[in-house]
């Protein structure tokens, strides 16, 4: 069964903008902890944008004020809206959830790489030319 599908990805000039969505599975979706992390090839994966289970969100200080992350809890998905895109944005983006609660605040990112994510979709390509 399918967990996390996402989609939105796509090819822009510097400065456009692009949403991503991830749909989820109902037993997925249900902790709420889920985020958006990129990957270039070469380079380790890191987080972009997530949730805490009480509906805090956290952003990597590369995308603050550029990027939005939101959920649709009647659709089960996950949303990122990306905008003043830059070329340093290009990467696959992965949308991953966690099956029980998360409150990491602060420290978001951190407490993910330690924890980790149960779910991980396949990811969808952002490419943005200069």
């Amino acid at each position: 069964q399918v967990q996390l599908v996402e989609s939105g990805g796509g090819s822009v000039q510097s400065g456009g903008s692009l949403r991503l969505s991830c749909v989820a599975s109902e037993y997925t979706y249900r902790s709420k902890c889920m985020g958006w992390f990129r990957q270039v090839p070469g380079k380790e994966r890191e987080g972009v944008a997530g949730f805490d289970s009480d509906g805090t969100t956290n952003y990597a200080d590369s995308v603050k004020g550029r990027f939005t992350i939101s959920q649709d809890n009647a659709k089960n998905t996950l949303y990122l809206q990306m905008n003043s895109l830059k070329p340093e944005d290009t990467a696959m983006y992965y949308c991953a959830a966690r099956v029980s609660a998360c409150t990491y605040g602060s420290r978001w990112f951190s407490l993910v790489a330690y924890y980790g994510m149960d779910y991980w979709g396949k990811g969808t390509l952002v490419t943005i030319s200069s």
